[in-house]
């Protein structure tokens, strides 16, 4: 069965001067428009414990370009201010139901700004997008086709820390499901071994931001050399800053490969619910973590399983994986994670990687076949053996962001 979803397509662009400066006047005026409507909402709420919504935050919007200090709003389109204030409101949305923290100011110093576009603020006509305010069409790099037939509903144009242009088109697009597959697959996250499957390969690291570090440094040092406020020190930033954006596309283009293959290969995929945040705070493997980006992984399995019709099983982070061992069933009271192989009291040999991505599969199809939730496994008290069943964690279904 074909799914529709909701899927964006992102190109590189490259603008005329008047259009990158009108683009630049845009993402300050909405970084300005997100502010005050920020500021009003935090100064109603903790003086007089009143919320504002998202209609009077628009009401306040128009007030405000009428006034003589703010009438330079007019000058850009209104409709990414109108997102703007949108997103706003989707923020105070999961901040009350507690799924986020309270709303922070956007900084003109953020690496990334940005400006959102409805179907009323852009012309797409024969494979050229024009926006609001502009006489000519953007120069976009079509590094792929659109899929055939479809229209864009919405656009966000973006300027990253190192100076490019991007423009994301959101459509509505038809996937058909992968051909049906009786494989299924665990995955053990790493560092040494970014993955390791069930089957037993193990997918090596590539230390994207390791294999850089050096001319990362040197533009880092030359950076800290710059007066601040000065032109040379812009200059030496942007190359700091371009060559994070080497890494991060390297490593953003590594894990799509890697996941994508992993998803039609195998018709049930099972990992672990890592805690990322929790990982980081270990100061000695924080860099190494950050590198292998496993939240990333997550994040493109569960959205491309979604698409091809694959399911997708979390169980708890808390499951012994490592320690248990696959034959019999012991858990081992300690296992440093220096100790890449171990042998089981019942003669078994493991390696840690394979005998972890062999539980985490076998934890994961044994609860989706009961449809219960994981929980970890506890020593009894009596017999000294583990005694609670595992049960699977469901992936939600997302989108992936722009």
């Amino acid at each position: 069965m074909v799914e529709q979803v909701k899927r964006a397509f992102k190109y590189r662009f490259y603008p005329t001067d008047e259009q990158a400066a009108e683009l630049s006047r845009t993402f300050g005026c909405v970084r300005l428009v997100y502010n005050k409507a920020l500021e009003e909402r935090t100064r109603a709420w903790y003086g007089e414990q009143r919320r504002i919504s998202y209609v009077q935050s628009s009401a306040a919007l128009t007030q405000w370009k009428k006034t003589e200090e703010l009438a330079f709003l007019t000058e850009v389109s209104s409709v990414p201010l109108q997102q703007a204030l949108r997103h706003l409101q989707t923020a105070f949305a999961h901040f009350f139901a507690k799924r986020a923290q309270y709303p922070r100011f956007k900084s003109r110093k953020e690496s990334r700004a940005s400006a959102e576009y409805t179907r009323s603020a852009f012309t797409w006509r024969d494979g050229r997008l024009t926006l609001a305010k502009m006489a000519e069409s953007l120069d976009v790099r079509w590094s792929r086709l659109l899929p055939e037939g479809v229209e864009p509903t919405t656009v966000t144009v973006s300027r990253d820390a190192a100076g490019r242009w991007f423009v994301s088109m959101l459509v509505e697009d038809a996937i058909a499901p992968a051909p049906a597959t009786h494989a299924a697959v665990g995955l053990d996250a790493g560092i040494t071994s970014l993955v390791t499957l069930s089957t037993g390969e193990k997918i090596a690291n590539p230390r994207h931001e390791r294999r850089d570090r050096a001319r990362l440094a040197r533009a880092q040092r030359e950076l800290s050399r710059k007066a601040k406020g000065s032109a040379n020190r812009e200059k030496a930033r942007r190359r700091v800053a371009k060559v994070h954006a080497r890494i991060a596309d390297r490593r953003r283009d590594f894990l799509h490969k890697l996941t994508s293959r992993i998803v039609h290969e195998n018709q049930v995929v099972v990992i672990e619910d890592l805690t990322v945040r929790n990982l980081l705070k270990n100061g000695a493997l924080a860099r190494a973590i950050s590198d292998a980006s496993w939240s990333g992984l997550r994040m493109m399995l569960e959205y491309e399983c979604v698409w091809y019709g694959r399911e997708l099983v979390v169980i708890d982070s808390f499951f012994p994986s490592s320690k248990l061992c696959g034959s019999c069933g012991t858990v081992a009271a300690k296992l440093p994670l220096n100790v890449r192989e171990w042998t089981c009291t019942c003669g078994a040999v493991h390696d840690r990687d394979v005998n972890a991505a062999r539980n985490i599969l076998a934890a994961g199809l044994a609860a989706s076949a009961c449809g219960d939730g994981v929980r970890p496994q506890r020593e009894s008290s009596r017999t000294g053996r583990s005694s609670v069943k595992q049960e699977p964690q469901r992936a939600t279904a997302g989108i992936p962001r722009l």
